[in-house]
């Protein structure tokens, strides 16, 4: 069945915002002498972890932890890299070609839907968008596949004629659970070898052009 209809992830495929979050969290922890534990710090699924960071925060900091403080001076960081984020390399081709091929687009995120159009308006290509489906509106965050149902639900296109683009595993198994074939583009955080239940797995979205990418993911699974 032909692909109408494209669903994207947003935070770590659309924009590198994961990057942004981790190195606000990095540079508080090394306000305080300390470092952040990376290898541990992205979960297995796109629910909000900020109370939990701040608790292994104060944690290693002791009583003298000012969590408002803390809290404060973190967002103006991250909120500072924001200012100069653009969308990930290759993204703008892929949204572009998308249009002259008349594609339908949505964005599928477990993050909430005023930190996604705040962001994506900064681009100028948040109105390419037909709809959001985001996370303050389902009930459980990826691997969950509610937000990707909502989103082809919106769109009121069969899941078999929808391809969804995803950085992270729990985000492919969230597109397989509502019945969309997924291309993965792993971001920096991710293993590359969770990756396989994705139709097809690039390095970025400027690696292969959209008509390319399309043609590869519509292939019938041997």
């Amino acid at each position: 069945m032909a692909i109408t209809a494209l669903v994207f992830d947003f935070d770590g495929l659309l924009m590198d915002t994961e990057s942004s979050m981790l190195a606000s969290w990095q540079q508080e922890w090394r306000r305080h002498g300390l470092e952040l534990d990376v290898s541990t710090f992205f979960a297995n699924h796109g629910g909000d972890l900020t109370a939990q960071r701040y608790e292994q925060l104060a944690a290693a900091v002791g009583p003298a932890f000012d969590r408002a403080v803390s809290h404060a001076r973190r967002i103006a960081h991250r909120d500072r890299m924001h200012a100069e984020l653009e969308l990930a390399p290759g993204i703008r081709a892929w949204l572009d070609r998308a249009r002259e091929l008349g594609l339908r687009l949505a964005v599928a995120s477990s993050s909430p839907r005023a930190w996604v159009t705040r962001l994506l308006a900064t681009t100028g290509y948040l109105d390419r968008f037909e709809t959001l489906a985001c996370g303050d509106e389902v009930g459980a965050p990826k691997p969950d596949p509610a937000v990707y149902t909502l989103a082809v639900t919106r769109l009121a296109v069969p899941a078999t004629q929808a391809l969804a683009f995803e950085d992270a595993p729990h985000g492919v198994t969230a597109a397989a659970g509502a019945g969309l074939r997924c291309v993965a583009v792993p971001n920096p955080f991710a293993d590359p070898s969770r990756f396989a239940h994705a139709a097809l797995v690039l390095p970025s979205a400027s690696a292969m052009p959209l008509d390319e990418v399309l043609t590869v993911a519509a292939r019938p699974v041997r």
